[in-house]
């Protein structure tokens, strides 16, 4: 088995920024939405997730265990109940935990999976204000069908 070759600090650069670039996109369209997280912390989460796999590689899988970890703190920190028992902060918490996997991918040199899965997580925030494929947001649809909570006896 061949030693994996160390990369450059120009690559390990350049796959930070992909992460940093990819995470504040995501970020720019949760602070457009009026989201509690915006693009500095999507930012933050992205480029720091992007450095941790960069630096770690596959050699420490266990640093990557962890930012998944850590990242389902932030997220858990997000999601509020309020009084009326509306649950509120899901999306954010879930776009979070997205954009860190983005960052981890890009991270690992994933680059072009880094974009995909960027891509369709600002697809699927965007889903409702997109003319042509909003009819598949579920919301138009919520008053046509019974809730399962309002199930039969």
């Amino acid at each position: 088995m061949q030693p994996v070759p160390a990369l450059n600090d120009s690559a390990l650069l350049a796959r930070i920024l992909v992460g940093f670039g990819l995470a504040f996109l995501i970020g720019f369209e949760r602070e457009l939405r009026g989201s509690p997280a915006g693009d500095r912390t999507f930012a933050l989460i992205g480029s720091a997730a992007a450095s941790a796999a960069a630096v770690t590689g596959q050699s420490s899988p266990q640093a990557l265990a962890g930012i998944v970890t850590g990242v389902g703190f932030i997220g858990g920190g997000l999601i509020l109940k309020g009084r009326d028992g509306d649950v509120r902060g899901v999306t954010t918490a879930a776009t979070v935990f997205a954009t860190a996997v983005v960052g981890l991918v890009v991270g690992l040199g994933h680059l072009l999976i880094g974009v995909v899965a960027a891509g369709l997580t600002l697809l699927i925030l965007e889903l409702r204000f997109l003319p042509g494929i909003r009819l598949l947001d579920a919301h138009r649809y919520q008053g046509r069908v019974q809730p399962d909570d309002q199930g039969p006896g």
